[in-house]
């Protein structure tokens, strides 16, 4: 990172009215949730990792559903707490110049720092929640991981839906490759994006569709771009400023991390 391109990427973010964010997995990694593609990412080291978040295996696959239960019945996603990465972006907002936070991640961790729940979209939706495939009821997915470990290895719905228990399929309420995004959710940070004057990409390889088209279609109608990343994008050829190195030390250089 040179000196130049760091008190660019401040000048930018410092004179900025209109700021839309783009997050991804990066920014969470110093909470101790692993990425997905960087160097030491889940897929990169375990490719048929990936195969867990795809829709059609999971609704045809018994073995790959009760799995996944038993993984995140087990696990600690949830134990983890948000970094000064995240609490910066909650800075931005209340100096008022924060337009929406479209996240990649899937793991709360923005709102939990603070970020009003209006202000973000989940664009890949969250493993907080899980959502029955048949009725779309949604519920904390404390409760469905609680029958998880009581021996209940692939649960189903248990709303009752015109008087009958709905018994479909649960899934956590992300969306896994091959599932549509929520049209809503993308036409929103579409239009966010046409009317910023500064796109923030922080923590996101930028390769992943559709969520990283937001970033050239933010730069088309004038905004500047801003990268903060731990590693080369597949967007950095955009930007007005890219920053390197550690986001969690970065980005609080940037933006003062809220009661700093």
């Amino acid at each position: 990172m040179s000196d130049t391109s760091f008190s660019t990427a401040r000048h930018i973010l410092d004179t900025a009215r209109h700021v839309v964010v783009l997050s991804g997995a990066g920014i969470s990694t110093a909470s101790g949730i692993p990425d997905f593609r960087g160097p030491e990412g889940v897929w990169t080291k375990d490719p048929a990792a990936e195969m867990l978040s795809n829709y059609d295996v999971w609704v045809s696959s018994p073995e790959v559903r009760r799995a996944a239960w038993r993984s995140r019945a087990s696990g600690s996603m949830f134990d983890v707490e948000p970094n000064n990465g995240h609490r910066c972006l909650v800075a931005l907002e209340r100096r008022g110049v924060l337009d929406l936070l479209v996240t990649q991640n899937i793991d709360g961790l923005h709102q939990r720092a603070g970020s009003s729940p209006e202000l973000v979209v989940e664009i890949h939706g969250s493993a907080r929640d899980a959502v029955c495939l048949r009725c779309a009821h949604r519920q904390p997915i404390d409760a469905v991981l609680e029958r998880v470990r009581n021996g209940d290895d692939d649960p189903t719905c248990s709303e009752l839906v015109d008087s009958s228990i709905c018994h479909g399929m649960l899934k956590s309420a992300t969306i896994s490759f091959g599932q549509s995004l929520v049209a809503s959710d993308l036409e929103r940070a579409e239009r966010s994006a046409r009317e910023c004057d500064t796109m923030l990409a922080v923590g996101s390889t930028l390769a992943v569709y559709p969520a990283a088209a937001i970033v050239p279609l933010a730069k088309s109608h004038g905004a500047k771009i801003v990268i903060v990343n731990g590693e080369h994008t597949a967007m950095d050829s955009l930007a007005d400023a890219r920053v390197g190195g550690d986001i969690n030390v970065q980005l609080p250089r940037l933006i003062e991390p809220e009661g700093d």
